[in-house]
């Protein structure tokens, strides 16, 4: 696989496993505003994957369409990052998360307004206003239980915790000849920008920015958490079932 369709095979997977874990909340978020506040993320996100897979099949030229690239790879062929993969299903790490990956999807969105790649380009041009969405309201919930009781503060703090060793990798390089063609991004010049977003978040917040290791991480290389296997199995299940099926 080319190094072109591998990095945007990265940004769909990125966008499309978000999206699954958005949607486990449905029905299970604290109050019925925060459903359909997930569920609203969760599908910009996935609207994200849509387009970015259906450009990848398209550059990789073998006639795979988006529902191909979802549903019928198997695990070690996604390229998403091991920070949106792992179990979110307490709601302190789910915000956590989203303001990370928010953050970083902005940096990362508004640069690629500048992308050679037009479908890039228009694909930044629009999800870099969905995200400003995304950032604020995780914002929002990490300074209101970040600033909130003792119990709100522990948990949220926790959160944080456990989330930050996967923050290193959404800054790993890509292909130089990408970023010299000015169809990529060179992700570790948006480490600076990112780290400084969040952190304003954080001292807001009344919360650490923690000192944590970075895990080692491989989710660009197709080498991912335990966690990514039982995902895809969901996911995937349907379609894998009844393949002819249409809907």
């Amino acid at each position: 696989m080319n190094s072109h369709v591998d990095y945007v095979l990265g940004l769909a997977d990125d966008a499309l496993v978000s999206a699954q874990r958005m949607g486990w909340w449905i029905s299970r978020a604290p109050q019925l505003e925060e459903d359909v506040a997930l569920a609203n993320i969760g599908l910009d996100q996935l609207g994200q994957a849509r387009t970015l897979l259906a450009h990848a099949g398209r550059l990789e030229g073998n006639g795979r369409g988006e529902d191909d690239l979802a549903y019928f790879r198997d695990e070690r062929e996604f390229r998403n990052v091991w920070l949106v993969e792992r179990d979110q299903s307490d709601f302190g790490v789910a915000m956590a998360r989203l303001l990370i990956f928010a953050t970083w999807q902005s940096e990362l969105y508004a640069a690629l307004v500048a992308s050679s790649d037009a479908t890039l380009a228009a694909v930044a041009g629009k999800a870099v206003k969905e995200v400003a969405y995304h950032l604020d309201h995780a914002a929002h919930w990490v300074v209101r239980l970040g600033d909130g009781t003792e119990e709100s503060h522990l948990r949220m703090q926790r959160a944080l915790n456990a989330e930050w060793p996967y923050v290193e990798e959404l800054f790993g390089p890509v292909e130089p000849g990408l970023v010299e063609q000015g169809i990529a991004v060179d992700p570790t010049g948006l480490r600076s920008a990112v780290l400084t977003r969040v952190e304003a978040v954080l001292a807001e917040a009344t919360l650490t920015v923690p000192q944590a290791r970075p895990a080692t991480g491989g989710g660009r290389r197709g080498l991912h958490t335990e966690q990514m296997g039982y995902l895809l199995a969901e996911m995937q299940h349907l379609t894998r079932s009844h393949p002819e099926a249409t809907w």
